[in-house]
């Protein structure tokens, strides 16, 4: 048996992955099977049927990410049948948030396309296996996580009562939302899995459940059709490699936007000479997210080659020309086995449709409707392009080193990662300190541009409006992460603003 370090976003997905070791799984197994687990036992904050990338990186191979990314739909329609059936919803979660719901707001979703692109290319597990932990999570029930709780709080009722499966499997007899740690079953989810495991991800894209996703997406005037889901496919590009120091770090390509501004954030940091994060250190930290979220809100989020703008952000971010421009919901898990192999795993549905077609258990996406990443809103773009993503999966590698790392958190998912890494390669604190340490994000979301931040942060002043949390708090992300090095063996660590699972599989 391989010896495996996972670190995910619960204890259940983290015992899953040690399950999958058992059974011959290498560090990719074990992080698809957890993610698989997280995206079915995660409800309102990811579902599998949304976007995900995989970022791989094998001893004397080059980084590779499966984009499993959202896609328009429509393909084959008039257009005057697209752009419909999505209402506007409107939230108090995060401050407030307004985005689309129903029908129209779903996606063509690429999660599951991603996940068996991977296990194809590098696990080492039977298929079946990767599901046995999440089969039997889904048929006996799961523990309702706090950060689940949380967000249904908010949006139980508004958008999560589109469905009464969907409804009845997170609310009692009374309509009141059930108790953080009562166990959840959805029905036919576990029947749904099971299928899956024993006929691949085809049934979703080609079989009888992405007919019945299909059809009640355009019975109840979506646009996402048999055309869109069997045309999908799960794309290998080589992983975004950025320096700094000794270590060397892969993130995800464009077209996606995060690894992009999270290799423009370690380049604008990488001659930070700190060893702790000082007033100007934070200074120095805050000019540069507002640089670089600033360059993404300007240009990236709305540009037609993402490649050509993104080469732009990092060769004026490599040069330190920092004056030179102004600057919902996921699941995370990590893996590195003995051998050197590592896989991280970031995966997202929005802030959910509330659909959930009649006998699938499978909740629906709104990445067309998240408003704040897909500016562009139900007119996105032609059938088949990828919608924008924040998700960052990294890899990072130096001699007899090997990190895999990433984060929940929306557009925290960046400035997360960036602090993170920086507190690990840069000032060399330990892994769980890494994680643990206070945060700041500029949130650019609303009117007027905000500096959030954690307690303990000596901060500069700015022009910018301070908002300081009370404590550690879920907003600025949920970092995840392993470690192995070959003289002292693993390091795992979650991060204590979330639930969180950790597990050296095979002690």
């Amino acid at each position: 048996m391989t010896k495996v370090a996972v670190a995910t976003t619960s204890q259940l997905a983290a015992d899953g992955a040690n399950e999958v070791a058992q059974l011959g799984g290498n560090a990719v197994d074990c992080a698809l099977a957890a993610a698989l687990t997280t995206m079915n036992t995660e409800p309102g904050v990811c579902a599998m049927a949304g976007s995900a990338f995989v970022t791989i990186w094998q001893p004397d191979a080059d980084p590779v990410t499966i984009d499993g990314n959202v896609a328009v739909p429509g393909r084959g329609l008039p257009d005057e049948e697209r752009g419909h059936a999505a209402p506007t919803v409107t939230i108090d979660y995060g401050g407030g948030i307004t985005t689309l719901a129903g029908p129209g707001s779903v996606a063509v979703p690429g999660s599951l396309a991603a996940i068996e692109r991977a296990w194809q290319l590098f696990g080492s597990a039977s298929w079946s296996d990767l599901f046995v932990p999440v089969i039997r999570a889904t048929r006996e029930g799961f523990p309702l996580s706090a950060a689940c709780h949380y967000y249904l709080g908010y949006s139980g009722e508004s958008i999560f009562g589109r469905s009464d499966d969907g409804y009845n499997a997170l609310h009692d007899q009374n309509g009141a939302l059930r108790e953080q740690g009562s166990l959840i079953v959805v029905p036919h989810l576990s029947d749904t899995l099971s299928a899956i495991a024993g006929e691949g991800a085809r049934l979703f894209y080609e079989g009888d459940i992405g007919e019945r996703i299909s059809a009640h997406i355009r019975d109840n005037g979506g646009a996402l059709s048999m055309d869109d889901l069997g045309s999908f496919e799960a794309v290998e590009r080589p992983s975004l490699q950025v320096s700094v120091g000794d270590w060397t770090i892969a993130s995800n390509p464009p077209p996606a936007v995060g690894g992009s501004v999270l290799a423009a954030m370690l380049l604008a940091c990488s001659d930070l000479r700190h060893k702790r994060w000082t007033t100007a250190a934070l200074d120095h930290l805050i000019k540069v997210q507002r640089s670089v979220l600033d360059f993404r809100r300007s240009r990236l989020d709305l540009a037609n080659d993402v490649g050509d703008e993104a080469a732009e952000l990092l060769k004026l971010a490599g040069s330190r020309q920092i004056g030179e421009w102004m600057s919902a919901s996921t699941v995370h898990t990590s893996a590195v086995d003995e051998n050197g192999v590592a896989c991280a795993v970031t995966a997202s549905s929005g802030y959910g449709s509330g659909e959930m077609p009649s006998g699938t258990g499978l909740w629906l996406n709104n990445c067309l409707g998240e408003l704040e990443l897909n500016r562009r809103g139900l007119e996105a773009g032609p059938p088949g392009i990828r919608l924008p993503s924040n998700m960052a999966p990294s890899v990072a590698r130096r001699k007899g080193r090997v990190l895999a790392a990433g984060s929940p958190g929306a557009d925290r998912i960046t400035t997360a990662l960036h602090q993170f890494l920086v507190n690990l390669l840069q000032m060399e604190m330990p892994l769980a300190e890494a994680i643990a340490h206070p945060r700041l994000h500029i949130d650019m979301s609303g009117d007027t541009d905000r500096l959030m931040s954690e307690p303990g942060l000596d901060l500069p002043e700015t022009d910018l409006p301070v908002i300081v949390m009370p404590g550690l708090n879920m907003y600025f992300g949920g970092i995840g992460a392993t470690l192995v090095d070959k003289e002292s063996g693993f390091e795992v660590a979650s991060d204590p603003r979330r639930e969180g699972g950790t597990r050296i599989c095979g002690d």
